[in-house]
């Protein structure tokens, strides 16, 4: 069937089952896969799009239900090559890790957000409550959506210093340095355990090679004779 849709503020038509979901018809036919498949259920959130200002899950909304409608998906946050405030504060926040919710978190803090701007903070929890992520645990998400409203936030972590001043003061650390040597050679020793030869078999510099170990003086094993039906005897 034929369905004329409108993404991002575009028109689109394009051809599609009854049956097909707004979440196939975005990713495969219009090619808009920062909207991600992630439970199939309408349980994790990954999927979420904005429907004429809600937060829906394209997963479990057919595409033909979206006939008429204004659809956003997070391709259309950013205008003229600028990211949205939200992204911005998800950036600057530290609001991603493996990146997969990230879109569907996006959406649905933007649909609070276009619905309320001044949100408090219980506002947000509950309007990500459907967005699932295993990588956090969320406070740098609620801070960066706190943030985008123009509520004071503070990042989840705050370095005590510039990243490569502190990586420098670590890696030079006589502690760290000797720390980190006995976990080395503790991991090696358990990796090399019953596989490599005795300490003692690699011979100092300068120490005498030692004699050839002498060869194998077992007697060898004796042919053994096929049975007569493996030669196609009777």
């Amino acid at each position: 069937m034929q369905l004329l849709l409108t993404v991002n503020g575009l028109p689109y038509e394009v051809e599609a089952r009854p049956t097909a979901r707004l979440l196939d018809v975005l990713r495969e036919q219009l090619g808009l896969t920062g909207t991600k498949e992630g439970c199939s259920e309408g349980e994790c959130g990954a999927c979420t799009v904005i429907v004429d200002g809600k937060a829906v899950n394209s997963c479990v909304m057919l595409a033909v239900q979206a006939r008429g409608k204004q659809i956003l998906t997070v391709e259309g946050l950013a205008q003229d090559g600028e990211l949205d405030l939200l992204q911005q504060k998800f950036v600057e926040y530290g609001a991603v890790q493996c990146g997969y919710c990230t879109p569907g978190m996006l959406m649905s803090a933007k649909a609070l957000l276009m619905a309320n701007p001044a949100p408090s903070e219980q506002d947000i929890r509950i309007a990500l409550a459907g967005n699932l992520c295993r990588c956090t645990g969320y406070a740098a998400i609620v801070a960066a959506v706190k943030a985008a409203s123009g509520h004071d936030a503070t990042p989840a972590m705050v370095l005590p210093g510039e990243a490569t001043e502190l990586a420098a003061q670590v890696s030079t650390d006589p502690g760290t340095l000797a720390i980190v040597r006995e976990v080395v050679e503790a991991a090696a020793a358990e990796l090399t355990e019953g596989a490599a030869p005795a300490p003692e078999a690699f011979p100092s510099p300068g120490a005498p090679a030692r004699p050839p170990s002498p060869p194998d003086s077992s007697p060898a094993t004796a042919p053994v004779d096929a049975p007569a039906d493996l030669e196609g005897g009777e």
